[in-house]
């Protein structure tokens, strides 16, 4: 099956069931992957993430049910999905600017939200150079927090730019002091680690330093990246994420490859002395199987 059955699946499978409690998971099942690699594909795809799609087109169709149908509040709050009237009216409120009990007002403006389509020729029209390599077992240690996809958006950035901030990244940084590690050559990394276990839809976000030697640091916490195939990408910070979204948005549909579940994606940062910071350079580690 290839990514535009996949993907295209996983949307027929929203559609289908959004009078019910969808899942990240079991969307991610239709498209025969985990749910940290579909949130990533879809996003970089659609430029929103699955759950907020689902909020979305929910939302839209509700709209359309209450001026549609003689249904209250109370049974399409419950078609939908939502425990309580409440809770259904402060989410209608927020996407659609007004109460549910206004929709049947005249002359009410109303949001819609469309049903997203896949096509491969949309997302395969650019190219990146890349090179397949042989990552090491290796440690970091560093700060690690644990996000969920859709609060990461907005929280990630704004939690890493305090701790870059605070004394306990200073004293990271003092470890290295600027000296290139043995397997990734950076003097400063971030890991972004699946979770596969419980019902949150979240990653571990490590940001931190390769470990050379067995040191015990205890005022920091430490973490294992397993050996494997990687994919690697270089880019700038200012160009990081659209090589992200490049990645998981194209790429991934256009060669085939399968993403290694087991391993995190690494990112390794190259300051540039007396440059600004959206020119320093940056190396993605993506890591996937490869078939023998």
């Amino acid at each position: 099956m290839n990514w535009l059955e996949r993907m295209s699946g996983a949307i027929d499978f929203i559609e289908q069931n959004l009078e019910s409690s969808l899942k990240l998971e079991d969307v991610a099942k239709v498209a025969c992957c985990s749910k940290y690699h579909f949130h990533r594909m879809f996003f970089a795809c659609f430029k929103v993430t699955c759950a907020e799609y689902i909020r979305r087109r929910k939302l839209t169709l509700a709209a359309t049910d209450l001026m549609h149908t003689e249904s209250n509040i109370a049974q399409i709050a419950l078609q939908y999905g939502y425990e309580s009237p409440n809770a259904f009216t402060r989410a209608f409120r927020h996407y659609h600017g007004i109460n549910p009990s206004c929709v049947r007002s005249d002359n009410v403006k109303l949001s819609a939200f469309k049903r997203l389509s896949y096509s491969i020729e949309k997302h395969t029209g650019d190219s990146m150079n890349y090179r397949m390599i042989d990552v090491p077992e290796f440690k970091i240690v560093g700060k690690s927090k644990c996000f969920e996809f859709d609060d990461f958006i907005k929280e990630g950035p704004k939690f890493w730019k305090n701790y870059v901030n605070s004394e306990k990244y200073k004293t990271l940084t003092e470890l290295k002091q600027g000296r290139p590690s043995l397997v990734t050559q950076s003097s400063m990394l971030s890991a972004y680690f699946p979770t596969q276990h419980g019902q949150r839809d979240e990653f571990l976000d490590v940001l931190g330093i390769e470990l050379d030697t067995d040191t015990h640091l205890n005022e920091f916490e430490k973490f294992t990246v397993p050996a494997g195939k990687y994919a690697e990408f270089t880019c700038t910070y200012k160009t990081s994420m659209k090589t992200n979204r490049y990645i998981y948005g194209e790429w991934f549909a256009s060669t085939g490859f399968e993403r290694d579940e087991n391993k995190p994606d690494i990112v390794s940062y190259f300051p540039i002395p007396f440059r600004p910071m959206g020119e320093m350079q940056l190396r993605w580690w993506i890591p996937v199987i490869v078939n023998s």
